[in-house]
């Protein structure tokens, strides 16, 4: 009599193992263990047994649909028992040759050379976007359809800069692989061309000149909170904003007037964290006066700016740009919008050579021995600059406001 899913339910386990016999070999074998699918078959004169699932995870239907499947096989001339082992390691290589092995193995390799911020990110932004449709496929197996499928899959949600970002980053790994012998070509390659045109772009907002007294008297009428000194002495020393929330008090010699932010601290790969040279920012009378201010308020902690809940997190840059919401300025000037808008009117100033003003924003240069000569060769027109940005700023915010050339 076939096996009825009542019978198999009230099968109870006994101390020898025992079979429940469905047809055609097919049965389901009970010990202490637990009950299992098991078809004994003869192929080349050997009698030979399949394990087709385990009860309850495999039901009698399932069980029946796989046992008709492997006689099938035999049918026809093949060992269902030798061609599962061949589907297993078959499984095995395509997952240890999946996109997401590759791109793990490629993260891996790259991990010594990156920052740890951009190898986070890169993770993040392949788990998010990139792994859900190519992680499980074999590498080998990917298209160009396929790369550029993913990247409209992350169009469609409204984003443009996302799609083409995630097709770079599956291009590092195709071409990775590529080195490995996995594939022959990039299928990534070029399909950024296929996505919608990018909007123009947007950089970071910042006031005019025109706008810049109005500024600097609201944030003067603001107090003296750390939040708000925080935005003035990024306003005074235009350095990148993550670099200045975590800035500690031991990096500043007031006596020399200078900050000192260490390499580490600085943007750029690993390399450059571990080879390049410390930014050194002169001080202004007027950057002097801020951290003066500052000094009572933050001077117990190790950073000039920590945070309200856990002092060993800084200031997040949200808090900083909400000092500009409140002014009235959302949408019109940020904190990463300092450094567009100093750039700005120190270019236009006519007073410095723009290798001083990109030297003092610490743009990187990547010739090492380039980049040494001219951190030195810079350092005291840089000194003159920062005072003159100083006395320049301090004027707009005056009462008699000077054109932006003749400030000395």
């Amino acid at each position: 009599m076939p096996l009825t899913d009542t019978a198999i339910r009230q099968a109870k386990p006994t101390d020898k193992p025992a079979k429940l016999a469905d047809g055609g070999g097919l049965y389901l074998l009970i010990n202490r263990a637990g009950k299992y699918w098991r078809w004994d078959y003869r192929y080349a004169d050997k009698r030979k047994t399949l394990a087709l699932g385990v009860y309850p995870e495999t039901g009698l239907a399932k069980a029946r649909e796989r046992h008709k499947a492997a006689r099938a096989l035999l049918a026809d001339g093949v060992d269902p028992g030798q061609a599962k082992q061949e589907k297993k390691r078959a499984a095995v290589l395509a997952a240890e040759n999946s996109f997401r092995a590759v791109a793990e193995k490629w993260l891996d390799m790259r991990a010594p050379t990156w920052s740890h911020s951009h190898l986070v990110k890169t993770r993040q932004l392949l788990k998010r976007d990139v792994y859900p449709m190519l992680g499980m496929l074999p590498i080998a197996s990917i298209t160009s359809a396929k790369a550029l499928e993913m990247a409209r899959k992350i169009e469609a949600r409204g984003a443009y800069e996302m799609p083409r970002v995630a097709l770079v980053a599956a291009s590092q790994v195709f071409k990775f692989a590529i080195g490995l012998g996995h594939i022959e070509n990039d299928p990534a390659q070029g399909m950024s061309r296929q996505l919608n045109p990018r909007p123009p772009v947007e950089h970071y907002p910042h006031v005019t000149q025109g706008q810049l007294p109005d500024m600097l008297r609201k944030l003067d009428a603001m107090g003296s909170a750390p939040t708000v000194l925080a935005v003035k002495l990024n306003m005074l020393t235009f350095i990148r904003g993550g670099e200045l929330r975590w800035a500690e008090w031991s990096e500043f010699d007031l006596d020399k007037k200078v900050w000192t932010v260490p390499t580490g601290r600085m943007k750029g790969s690993i390399w450059l964290k571990q080879k390049g040279n410390d930014h050194v920012v002169p001080l202004s009378r007027q950057a002097l006066a801020v951290l003066g201010e500052l000094r009572p308020l933050t001077g117990h902690h190790a950073l000039l700016f920590p945070g309200r809940d856990n002092p060993k997190n800084a200031l997040t840059g949200a808090a900083m740009n909400k000092v500009f919401h409140r002014m009235g300025l959302k949408g019109e000037q940020s904190v990463h919008g300092l450094r567009g808008l100093a750039s700005t009117l120190l270019n236009e100033s006519g007073v410095f050579n723009e290798r001083v003003i990109e030297a003092q924003l610490s743009h990187k240069e990547r010739n090492a021995v380039k980049a040494a000569y001219n951190h030195a060769l810079y350092l005291p027109e840089r000194t003159r600059l920062m005072d003159w940005w100083g006395n320049y700023l301090e004027h707009q915010a005056g009462e008699n406001v000077m054109p932006l050339t003749m400030v000395a």
